[in-house]
Formats: structure tokens, sequence, C-alpha cells
């Protein structure tokens, strides 16, 4: 599992680096909008993690939906309530926790109405691109539609190793990934891929590690 500097699986400036969704527009246009039962888009009733209207949509308004405690701070579990992945199944509480940590700035464990802000168009972002790659609007990504994503972002992976990845981040056991699955799947990759580059001083794709520092590598990701 080598990769080609300097691109390979290399994070776009944006969302600081760390597991952002490639730019909209370098995927062409995505499909028409449909996922599958139970919900017809990602989010909340009331259009949460839908794509927003042309006139921007109500983030305060959102914002206070989702706090529901009216704390003025909106935590993991009620972050998990609020958003759907087009199935009866609630969103992986992994790849909330994932979106929490990268946007509590003040390390608190929850987020407020600014850090929300950016989370927002982080998870409209990454739906953009799912919808993308979701080519037969089944809902799901499945391998080919997977390599597809990530041989896009710049990943040179075997078939073997997508084989893996599929048994990994398929939660629901059908050959597929659900869309809060799959934004965990390229974070993991993206921070497991850094990790990997510091250590590979000639960008070759190959490192020497002793096996205390490949611990280190693995224990210190933000995954």
């Amino acid at each position: 599992m080598a990769y080609n500097p300097p691109g390979y699986g290399q994070a776009p400036p944006h969302q600081q680096g760390y597991g952002a969704p490639p730019a909209q527009q370098q995927y062409g246009a995505p499909p028409q909008q449909r996922f599958g039962a139970p919900q017809q888009h990602y989010g909340a009733p009331g259009g949460y993690g839908a794509p927003p209207p042309q006139q921007g949509p109500n983030l305060l308004g959102i914002f206070q939906q989702v706090d529901r405690d009216r704390s003025g701070q909106i935590t993991i579990k009620e972050l998990q309530e609020a958003l759907s992945n087009g199935t009866w199944k609630p969103f992986n509480p992994e790849t909330v926790r994932l979106m929490i940590g990268m946007f509590d700035h003040d390390h608190s464990g929850t987020i407020g109405f600014n850090e929300f802000s950016g989370l927002w168009k982080y998870v409209t972002d990454w739906q953009s691109t799912f919808r993308s790659y979701d080519r037969d609007n089944s809902g799901s990504i499945d391998k080919n539609e997977l390599k597809n994503a990530l041989t896009s972002f710049g990943y040179r992976l075997s078939d073997q190793f997508y084989n893996i990845l599929l048994r990994k981040f398929d939660r629901q056991n059908k050959g597929t990934i659900a869309f809060d699955d799959f934004i965990q799947c390229c974070v993991v990759l993206q921070t497991l891929t850094n990790s990997f580059r510091q250590h590979d001083k000639n960008q070759n794709g190959w490192i020497n590690v002793s096996y205390e520092q490949f611990l280190t590598m693995v224990f210190s990701v933000r995954s």
C-alpha cells in the first residue's frame, strides 16, 4: 500500500486538512436527490443535513432544534439524534464523536453555535461528495463506488484492501457503506495516512519503524 507523493490521499486545504471532503467542483454533477428509505435526505426532520436552500439555511433555528436541552451547546448525543444516515439505524456514534472533536475548539466536549456553523458546512460538503459517488442512488456506497471515490482522492489501494475497508465500515452487514460510515472511513484513512507520511522521510511509500513507534502511530491518531 504505497502512496504517490505529493498528492496521494492528501487532504484538501480547507477544514484544517483533517479528513475534509474534497472540493465539490471536482466531482461533476451529483445524481438526483434520492437516498432510499426511510428519509430522502440526510439529517433531522426539517432539513438538517440536507443541502441548504439558495437563500441560505437558518443555522440558528437549526442549532436551536438540535440543542434540545437549550444549554447553548450541542452534545454528542444531541447531534447523533439530529443526524440521519438514510436508514433506520442511528447515526454512527464514532463519526459523531470525530466531528465534534474536529470543531470543539475550546475542548469542552460540546460545540456552540459558531462551531456548529463549521460543522454544518462539513456535513453538507460530505453529503454532496457521497451523493456524487452513489451512482445508483441506493443510499449507500458499494465496493466499486468506494474505490472510485478513494481513487479520485488520490489513494492507490488493492482490491484486497477495499475488501478490508468494506468489512470494517459496513455496520449494516449489507456489503455496502452508509453515509455516516463513509465519513468515518475517509477520516480514519486520512489520519492514518498523515501519521504514516510523518515517518516516510523519502516520500516513497515505505517506512522503517520499531514496534513501539508503530504502536505510537496507531494510538496517537485522532480516530
